[in-house]
C-alpha cells in the first residue's frame, strides 16, 4: 500500500461542503520513500523494455518509429484497418507528422493505403507482406523480453497498493 506522510483529508478539515483545494503544494499528498522508489522502478523496467525494443527494430533494418507504427496498424483494436487519424492517436503525435510517417512507410514498402469503398475520403493503412514478416519476428521478442520481465514488472505493481482515488490526475491534468 502507498504510504502518505500527513495523510489528512483535506475537504474535512476545510469544514462541511468545503470544495477540496487543487493546486497548492500543502494540500498534495506526500509520498514516501517506497512510493518513489516504486515509481522510480517501474520507469527504470520502461526504459529497459524501450531500449530493447529500439535495438531489436534496428536490428533488423527498422527504425524504432518505424517498428511503433507497423505495430499500431496490426494491432489496432477497430474493425476496420486503422486511418492515418487513428495512427497518429494510437502514437500520440499530430496528424501531420503520420502523414509524413505514413509517406516514408509506403515509400519503404511496408504499408500500404487503401481508400474505403464507401467513402473514398477515407483512407485505411494496411501492411504489406514484407512488414508482416518483420513485424511477426519483432513482436515475438518482445513477447520474450516481457516475458522475461514479467516477474520484475509483477513485484513492482505488487508492490504497494493504489493511493486513494482523487490523488490520480486524470489522464494528467487534476
Amino acid at each position: 500500500m502507498v504510504r502518505y506522510e500527513n495523510d489528512v483529508d483535506a475537504a474535512a478539515t476545510a469544514g462541511p461542503g468545503a470544495a477540496p483545494s487543487r493546486g497548492r503544494r500543502n494540500d498534495q499528498a506526500r509520498l514516501d520513500r517506497d512510493a518513489y522508489r516504486t515509481l522510480a522502478d517501474f520507469r527504470y523496467l520502461i526504459r529497459r523494455f524501450l531500449t530493447f525494443s529500439q535495438e531489436a527494430a534496428r536490428a533488423t533494418g527498422l527504425s524504432p518509429r518505424h517498428h511503433q507504427a507497423l505495430l499500431a496498424i496490426k494491432g489496432f483494436p477497430g474493425e476496420d484497418a486503422p486511418t492515418i487519424g487513428d495512427l497518429a492517436e494510437r502514437l500520440c503525435i499530430r496528424h501531420h507528422s503520420a502523414v509524413e510517417l505514413v509517406d516514408r512507410l509506403a515509400e519503404a514498402g511496408l504499408i500500404e493505403r487503401r481508400h474505403d469503398a464507401h467513402d473514398r475520403r477515407r483512407v485505411f493503412l494496411l501492411l504489406t507482406e514484407a512488414a508482416e514478416q518483420r513485424l511477426a519476428g519483432l513482436s515475438a521478442a518482445h513477447l520474450e523480453e516481457l516475458h522475461r520481465l514479467r516477474p520484475a514488472l509483477l513485484a513492482i505493481l505488487d508492490r504497494n497498493g493504489a493511493p486513494p482515488q482523487d490523488a490520480w490526475p486524470v489522464h494528467g491534468k487534476r
